[in-house]
């Protein structure tokens, strides 16, 4: 029998989803040296693990184009727990929270900033982060030769190039021109050596150490313009930015004109209090791409929940009136959220309406999740403005007093933002939007989106019916693939890499939440199992089962560097 008629794996009679958008169909797929050999009904092929797929869908591995994994990848090569939540291509950097170009002296700033920003532990990220790199061709050099179990592309962060040119005073003041220059000439290195993108933010809720802003707040519309021509230099990149308020849709369009690139914008999601705001936005996109200029907004199919405490309260930390809490130690921080003054400015700030925040006074949607005194065990679970009222306090004086009775240990989550099922759904049928917000790798002890894919299958596809299964496909894997510039994966077609995901229809979906103790030093992580998952392969290498996770001495990853324009 020739090679070309044997495989490594057939599947048999499984409902192929292709990832174009068309009707699946019952095929049998071949896979041969990590590629797609053929699909096609009663496939003449032999191989060495034949699947039997009958009643299980196949589609591309899931494309998570919004993680955080810049420092978990260089201690845990499995990602976890992406994975087994069926994405096999993560992008890593968004936002510009990347630890490269990192020099030594700044590791320590470029940590904390981290410990702020994306509610990453410092002990963790101290025993955790590899720091044999400098430059940023440097860490893609060290990826490559370390391996991951997903392909990874990474972008050059505006933060981390920041802080490379204007050490301490990156967070404090506007560049010069020669920094600027300076910094360009970073991002044209960064871009020669494999980089997907430039990845930037401008939100108010992104404070870094001690509640200064993150260094790329503090650029002027200036340095952007000549970091995104840097970026485009060659022809290619994407520019992915979280977008605050004061940022204007036009001027990303400027960006996206002058570049001849796309604009990624995050995070798009709705908001109850504002509710026509984010579709705002879409109707700026949806103008730019009509005249030809690519902008893509972030959306994600999950509600914005979080578990924090007040000890690092993320959910209000992007509140003006919150910022004498920011960087202060346990027991001058407490002496801060005891003081009336500080409360009223919180609750006078909370009272006015806004075009964006995470926290929009909605008390009934924060709910205490666990107390540290059996005293208060009967809190558990319900929410504070129910427990405000009841006490006669307000919710605020309610939340902070009962933080502080029992030492800031006192977990409460909040559901921030994209709750309403309807605009939701709106937001992830519109054409101009990509799903995705994951934040995998961020957040770790109180958020975990990382099966945003399965959710969207799932709940959103299956249960719901607000898309066809087709659509949901579509959206985890050729869209986000075309938009990236992603050579042959998001689409099963021969000669493709086999990133695959075999599944249940009937039962996809993300499991609770739990945690887990894996991280350095033994700490803790919020976790979900993958729910109806049967298998995940990568580059032909199956890397997550029924079961989960497969450990295995071969990593089937590849770090991405080449991409179509």
């Amino acid at each position: 029998m020739n090679t070309s008629s044997h495989a490594d794996i057939l599947f048999r009679q499984a409902l192929v989803f292709d990832g174009s958008g068309n009707e699946p169909q019952v095929q049998d797929l071949a896979v041969a040296n990590g590629r797609i050999l053929a699909i096609g009904k009663d496939l003449q092929h032999s191989a060495e693990h034949t699947i039997d797929a009958q009643g299980l869908a196949l589609m591309p591995g899931i494309i998570d184009s919004h993680t955080h994994f810049d420092a978990q990848i260089t201690w845990d090569a499995y990602v976890r727990p992406s994975p087994a939540q069926g994405v096999t291509t993560a992008v890593i950097g968004n936002c510009g929270f990347t630890i490269a170009p990192c020099r030594p002296q700044d590791r320590e700033l470029t940590m904390r900033n981290l410990t702020q920003v994306e509610g990453m532990s410092l002990d963790v990220l101290k025993q955790g982060i590899d720091w044999g790199f400098e430059t940023f061709p440097e860490y893609l050099a060290m990826l490559k030769r370390k391996r991951c179990a997903i392909n990874i592309a990474a972008y050059i962060g505006h933060s981390s190039v920041r802080t490379w040119v204007m050490g301490d005073q990156a967070n404090k003041r506007a560049a010069t021109p020669e920094e600027i220059q300076t910094m360009a000439a970073l991002v044209k290195e960064a871009m020669s050596a494999g980089a997907i993108g430039f990845a930037s933010s401008t939100s108010p809720a992104h404070n870094g150490e001690g509640g200064l802003p993150m260094p790329s707040r503090l650029a002027s519309d200036e340095e952007m313009m000549q970091l995104t021509l840097a970026m485009s230099h060659e022809g290619g990149g994407v520019y992915m930015v979280t977008k605050g308020g004061q940022m204007p849709m036009t001027f990303l369009r400027s960006l996206s004109e002058a570049s001849g690139r796309p604009v990624m914008v995050a995070a798009l999601l709705h908001n109850g209090t504002n509710p026509q705001a984010v579709f705002n936005d879409f109707n700026a996109i949806a103008q730019a791409n009509e005249h030809g200029v690519p902008l893509i907004g972030q959306v994600s199919c999950c509600p914005l929940t979080m578990d924090f405490t007040f000890a690092s309260a993320y959910p209000v930390e992007g509140l003006a009136s919150w910022k004498p809490a920011m960087g202060l130690s346990h027991e001058a921080l407490k002496t801060c959220l005891a003081d009336k003054s500080f409360r009223q400015a919180v609750k006078n700030e909370l009272a006015q309406a806004t075009t964006f925040r995470l926290f929009n006074n909605e008390w009934d949607k924060v709910h205490v999740v666990q107390t540290a005194h059996a005293a208060h065990q009967a809190y558990e679970q319900c929410s504070v403005a129910e427990l405000a009222q009841k006490h006669q306090v307000d919710p605020l004086d309610f939340a902070l007093d009962l933080a502080l009775s029992e030492d800031l240990q006192t977990v409460f989550t909040a559901q921030l933002l994209n709750s309403d099922t309807e605009a939701v759904a709106r937001l992830l049928n519109d054409p101009n939007s990509l799903v995705s917000l994951s934040d995998a790798g961020a957040h770790l002890t109180f958020f975990n989106d990382a099966g945003f894919g399965l959710h969207l299958l799932g709940h959103w596809a299956r249960d719901m019916g607000a898309m066809s299964m087709t659509q949901a496909v579509h959206k985890l894997t050729a869209q986000p693939a075309k938009v990236l510039g992603l050579k042959e994966r998001g689409w099963l077609r021969p000669g493709y890499a086999a990133d695959l995901l075999l599944f249940d229809p009937q039962t996809v979906g993300r499991g609770p939440k739990h945690r887990v103790f894996d991280l350095p030093g033994g700490a803790a992580r919020l976790n979900t199992h993958a729910v109806g998952v049967h298998g995940v392969w990568v580059n032909g290498q199956l890397v997550a089962d029924a079961k989960g996770l497969i450990e295995q001495p071969t990593l089937a990853g590849e770090l991405l560097t080449d991409f179509q324009h």
